[in-house]
């Protein structure tokens, strides 16, 4: 990567959302969706959203169970998405420190 090569981010990292989503996930072995609400501050429809494309890119799986008859619906980090926000962070470090 060159000093200053800001190509090398990744996109679909690099987004305010996603990014605190990936945040979350990688101090939690996994969360259920109001955790994640909570914790980012995103509405349930911009999280989806936004959670939608983590799981499309294979950073996030996602596993709905149900408790007490409700609907619970836990993500958590693939091996992917662990590799990528490495990257991502190492990459920004490069950019930012070159």
């Amino acid at each position: 990567m060159s000093q200053y090569d800001y190509q090398q981010i990744d996109d679909i990292i690099h987004s305010r959302i996603r990014l605190a989503i990936m945040s979350v996930l990688m101090a939690v072995d996994e969360a259920e969706f109001i955790y994640l609400r909570e914790k980012v501050g995103a509405t349930d429809g911009n999280l989806s959203v936004h959670l939608k494309k983590l799981e499309e890119a294979k950073y996030i799986t996602v596993k709905k169970t149900f408790a007490d008859r409700k609907p619970v619906t836990h993500y958590k980090l693939t091996q992917t998405g662990i590799k990528a926000f490495e990257a991502y962070i190492d990459n920004l470090e490069k950019l930012l420190k070159p």
